[in-house]
């Protein structure tokens, strides 16, 4: 059976690129279990450590998200997905190491941690970014449904083994073969780097603040992309309020067992496999649009479920709750991001795509801090609370908006004109 015409199958830099994303997200959900495990079950950390543990994770996104947009739109995109790949290698490598050694420690842990998230703001912005140049905007629905069901299932390969390999081999064991998925990831992507030269950006560079402002102007002047910032956002908050005080309630309140996180956060996987299963069908009888809020309707409100998680049946409620949230995540990840690129010139993708990621993995970063902050004064139950009611109502900007009359993906527009650049100069 042949692939349609539009499939990006069809195209050998999409295979190459999705079968090293593969690995990269294996590893980056292999970490995402075993370092706070780690840090919870090795070195003791309390709630307030876990939350600035997670918080430091995504922090990188808060630092230099904006003008890493404005790199990647000047620099080739695939040598950075190389690079960043090879160094969160190396930093996720060097926690066994130093656990062998003897000298592990939470303060090398927030290093790390912050570190690889600044080479994941390069990668994800850049891969996001280099999809349109590799597929054609033609093929960009189908091109994202695979990313975000590959997403899906690295989540739940990932964190479930992730969860078991902790239990049976120890988390820095768990460690090391993460740092192992992100160095075959960097091999492979280096034959799309070699044969898929970038056009060569513009000599004409205006200063790194211009070319900012004009990214956050794109994003927070279009009535389509305003309230997808904002959904985006505060679904993050909400998620990351709970997934940060997971390990300590799972561990310490419930004394489950580290595979038993693992398999709750991979049905947070399935569900996002399932919504990318969904989108296109849905659009296609619904209106892309309109499915991006009627699936906020449906799916968000599931999430108070999650607040309901204990030992027994309610972990089950709290699953099925879990779950059905992120099958609304699934569904706009393709559609929405879709609709994104579709609404932005080339000129404009990276700086684009950095504004919804320092928006959104800023919201990651808020949140665990917050989580940690409130668990500590507090209860993590009460966090976890906090959470869901957040995620339960995030669906409303989009819902309220005109993205739920929009029944076709609309024309890209323009690029934005430039004045001269002979008077500007280079950040």
């Amino acid at each position: 059976m042949t692939e349609a015409p539009d499939s990006p199958w069809r195209m050998g830099a999409f295979r190459t690129l999705f079968a090293a994303s593969a690995l990269s997200h294996l590893g980056s959900n292999v970490g995402y279990v075993a370092i706070p495990l780690l840090a919870v079950t090795t070195l003791d950390a309390g709630p307030g450590q876990a939350g600035a543990l997670a918080a430091l994770s995504t922090a990188a996104f808060l630092l230099i998200g904006l003008p890493a947009g404005a790199w990647v739109d000047r620099l080739p995109g695939r040598r950075l997905l190389v690079s960043a790949d090879a160094a969160r290698a190396v930093l996720l490598a060097s926690i066994p190491l130093t656990w062998w050694l003897g000298v592990l420690s939470l303060p090398q842990l927030y290093a790390v941690v912050l570190l690889t998230g600044c080479a994941t703001v390069f990668f994800d912005v850049g891969s996001q970014s280099v999809l349109p140049e590799l597929v054609g905007r033609e093929r960009l629905v189908p091109a994202n449904a695979a990313i975000v069901s590959l997403m899906a299932g690295a989540n739940i390969a990932g964190r479930g083994a992730g969860g078991f390999m902790v239990q049976l081999l120890t988390a820095p064991l768990a460690i090391l073969g993460g740092a192992l998925a992100y160095l075959a990831s960097a091999c492979g992507l280096i034959g799309i780097a070699r044969h898929h030269a970038r056009t060569e950006p513009s000599t004409a560079r205006r200063r790194l603040r211009t070319e900012i402002a004009e990214g956050l102007r794109h994003v927070f002047g279009t009535r389509e992309l305003r309230p997808l910032a904002l959904t985006a956002t505060l679904t993050n908050l909400g998620a990351q309020m709970i997934n940060a005080m997971l390990p300590v309630l799972f561990t310490r309140e419930l004394h489950l067992p580290a595979g038993a996180l693992g398999l709750y956060w991979a049905a947070g996987g399935l569900g996002i496999l399932l919504g990318a299963c969904l989108a296109r069908p849905l659009a296609a009888r619904l209106g892309h649009g309109r499915t991006l809020a009627l699936a906020g309707l449906w799916f968000a409100p599931a999430a108070l479920a999650v607040a309901l998680v204990d030992t027994g049946p309610w972990l089950w409620v709290a699953g099925a709750g879990w779950l059905a949230v992120m099958t609304k995540t699934g569904i706009d990840n393709v559609l929405g991001v879709t609709l994104r690129q579709h609404l932005t010139p080339d000129p404009l993708l990276g700086r684009m795509n950095a504004t919804f990621r320092f928006l959104l993995t800023g919201a990651l970063a808020i949140g665990s801090a917050l989580g940690g902050l409130i668990g500590e004064a507090a209860n993590v139950r009460i966090v976890v609370w906090a959470g869901a009611v957040c995620l339960a109502g995030a669906f409303l900007p989009v819902f309220y908006s005109p993205i739920r009359t929009l029944r076709e993906l609309p024309a890209t527009p323009a690029p934005p004109h430039r004045a001269s650049a002979t008077s500007a100069t280079e950040a």
